[in-house]
């Protein structure tokens, strides 16, 4: 691996899901075994641009971040902190909306999207992506799990650290690399179209933490197709069935059933009972550390990750203060 340290972060929207493991989790549990430092951040602050909710934020802070841990994010070997918790990321972002262009922000497909689903488009939405930026830079980073989609605000991250140096005359922050996950693409059970979020409701999703029975009923009622016919494509609701049954590591049995569905001779109930054995095996270990874990435990690991973060924070805001001028020390020879 080329890069020295990884930074990611994931908002806390409750209970995380197969989309949220199988599309990112997994990957950043795997990039603990490299070299680089690894420092994962609940995005708290990035979560209030889609509402406030004061009660429910520091729960779910809670239970996601407990639920990384589950997952095998190791406190020993990553950072693992809020983002709320290290002030300097706020502080970077404003000095970062000196740097980035509204042009830039303006083409942000992201934003485009979730502004045309809602009546009040708020600036925080808007400026999401200088955010997104200073929290990847504050730690020198150089480099970044994401998927396809986040790419755009990465590449306006790389260009707001060359304007950052080129103003300053210094290389100052570091030409953040992309790393393009293997994280697949997880769709609805409900509606395949869509990508699985919580956000389109209950029978969209499974929880990594919900309880076997639960998460059986779900597949059980996943939609497929009409069924009995030859096709040379699998539809989409198969496709994913498939899909999820190798990615939890039945790939033998995921090709087998996708002949058959190609053959027109699968028998959905077989599927769909293969699937959901598959995915609460794979869940079961997280459940169980999750169990063990309790809330004193996570804000522990909360309040010991913050620490170590403000250690590597704090130096590098002090320096961007010197650079532009401002600051208590500021103008002193």
């Amino acid at each position: 691996m080329s890069v020295t340290r990884i930074f990611s972060g994931i908002q806390p929207t409750g209970d995380l899901h197969l989309g949220n493991y199988f599309g990112a989790v997994r990957n950043w549990v795997a990039l603990q075994q490299e070299e680089a430092d690894t420092i994962y951040c609940v995005v708290d602050y990035h979560a209030i641009t889609g509402g406030i909710d004061a009660q429910a934020m520091p729960e779910r802070t809670l239970q996601l971040a407990g639920d990384l841990i589950a997952c095998g994010i190791d406190p020993e070997r990553s950072i693992l902190f809020a983002q709320s918790h290290v002030p300097e990321h706020t502080e970077l972002a404003w000095v970062f909306n000196a740097f980035a262009g509204f042009g830039d922000l303006s083409r942000m497909t992201q934003f485009k999207d979730k502004s045309g689903r809602t009546k009040h488009v708020s600036a925080g939405l808007f400026t999401y992506p200088v955010l997104q930026a200073a929290d990847i830079l504050l730690y020198l980073a150089d480099g970044v799990p994401v998927g396809e989609d986040q790419a755009q605000h990465l590449e306006l991250t790389r260009g707001i650290a060359r304007r950052f140096n080129q103003v300053v005359g210094q290389e100052y922050f570091p030409d953040v690399q992309t790393l393009l996950t293997e994280g697949k693409r997880i769709m609805s059970l409900a509606d395949p179209e869509k990508k699985m979020s919580k956000s389109l409701g209950d029978k969209h999703y499974v929880g990594l933490m919900e309880p076997p029975k639960r998460i059986a009923k779900k597949i059980r009622a996943a939609v497929t197709d009409a069924g009995g016919e030859a096709r040379d494509e699998l539809s989409a609701g198969v496709a994913n069935l498939v899909g999820l049954l190798r990615l939890a590591g039945e790939a033998a049995a995921a090709d087998s059933y996708a002949e058959e569905a190609k053959r027109g001779e699968l028998l959905y109930g077989h599927l769909k009972v293969a699937v959901a054995e598959a995915v609460v095996t794979l869940l079961e270990p997280f459940q169980q550390r999750r169990a063990q874990l309790s809330d004193g435990d996570v804000r522990d690991v909360l309040a010991d990750g913050a620490s170590r973060a403000s250690a590597i924070a704090a130096p590098v805001m002090e320096g961007v203060r010197r650079l532009i001028g401002v600051g208590p020390g500021s103008g002193k020879g």
